[in-house]
């Protein structure tokens, strides 16, 4: 099993790039956000938990999200390896997501950061708030705040794998297929070790 995290600022080319990766690879993409709707879908208990915290204007704590992805590992005993996507977001999720994996005889095989500058950044998502009705994407400093708090958010995460010689920072300009090649090619390094 191959298990990859996804990193990328908004406006990186991470979704794309996760598509590409996910039918190239026959991964199963967890995206914590879909994790949630579903469970909350589907009214399961851990759903229904999640819930109610949304409701009440809270944080859904680790040990739910993490017991939603127990779950979906659970569920795909099929898989060829996992993508994931928006977690973990911490150093505690990154540590609660190792010891899951662990307990499976499994472990995130790397971490792939899509390196983007600051200016193309902002040049692709103005360009995306053309087209894409999402309200975040027209306002240049709501653009910059979101690029300083996914710095902030994912650096702890970054340092974590880093320790453990995970992490792999990929140039995330030029052309898709570029990117993805070299994506691939830092995917294949470590499938074949």
């Amino acid at each position: 099993m191959f298990n990859l995290i996804l990193f990328g600022p908004p406006g990186s080319g991470k979704g794309t790039q996760s598509e590409r990766l996910i039918a190239r690879y026959g991964l199963k993409h967890l995206s914590t956000g879909d994790l949630l709707r579903s469970e909350i879908a589907n009214q399961t208990t851990l759903g229904l938990e999640a819930k109610g915290f949304m409701d009440r204007g809270e944080l859904v704590p680790d040990a739910v999200v993490i017991g939603m992805i127990r779950s979906a590992l659970d569920n795909n005993p099929e898989a060829k390896g996992f993508l994931f996507d928006g977690f973990p977001r911490t150093q505690a999720q990154s540590v609660a997501l190792d010891e899951l994996l662990e307990q499976r005889g499994e472990a995130i095989n790397v971490v792939l950061a899509l390196e983007v500058t600051e200016e193309e950044l902002v040049k692709r998502l103005l360009n995306r708030g053309l087209t894409s009705g999402r309200t975040d994407d027209v306002n240049e400093s709501i653009i910059r705040a979101r690029i300083t708090e996914y710095h902030k958010k994912t650096s702890a995460v970054a340092d974590h794998y880093r320790q453990f010689g995970k992490v792999v920072e990929v140039k995330g300009e030029g052309s898709v297929d570029d990117i993805f090649d070299a994506l691939c090619a830092e995917i294949e390094k470590r499938k074949a070790a």
